[in-house]
């Protein structure tokens, strides 16, 4: 799966999804389009960083466990970049201990989704941190 260029239609959220496990993409792709949050797709950080120079993102859920360049590696270096540090990135893993918790808001990260993904409760949760201009 490759990046997926999105155009946000007008007062739709939009949301990067950086992720490299495609069944999880899938989940959160189709869940928050039902919540009428428009996902642009990436499946490692330079799919994310060619996104990211055509459109600035609402928010980005980030995978902390990446092939190569990992999630909260990637994380310190947009929150180091002047035109990303103020887009907020939630964290996404499957490893929920509270050290990896303390980690991944080290890195910069404003939220933390354990996996499995609650699809209950991450609609409500992506809404707390999307920003409304």
């Amino acid at each position: 799966m490759a990046s997926r260029e999105a155009v946000p239609l007008q007062g739709k959220p939009l949301v990067l999804v950086v992720e490299d496990n495609a069944d999880n993409m899938r989940l959160i792709n189709d869940l928050l389009e039902v919540y009428n949050i428009h996902v642009i797709q990436a499946v490692n950080p330079a799919a994310a960083l060619t996104a990211l120079q055509k459109q600035k993102p609402d928010l980005i859920l980030m995978d902390i466990s990446l092939q190569g360049t990992d999630g909260l590696t990637f994380t310190r270096m947009l929150k180091g970049d002047p035109g990303t540090r103020d887009i907020p990135i939630v964290a996404l893993t499957a490893h929920a201990m509270k050290q990896d918790r303390d980690n991944a808001y080290k890195a910069g990260c404003d939220g933390f989704i354990a996996k499995p993904i609650d699809t209950r409760a991450l609609p409500e949760l992506i809404h707390k941190f999307l920003r409304r201009d």
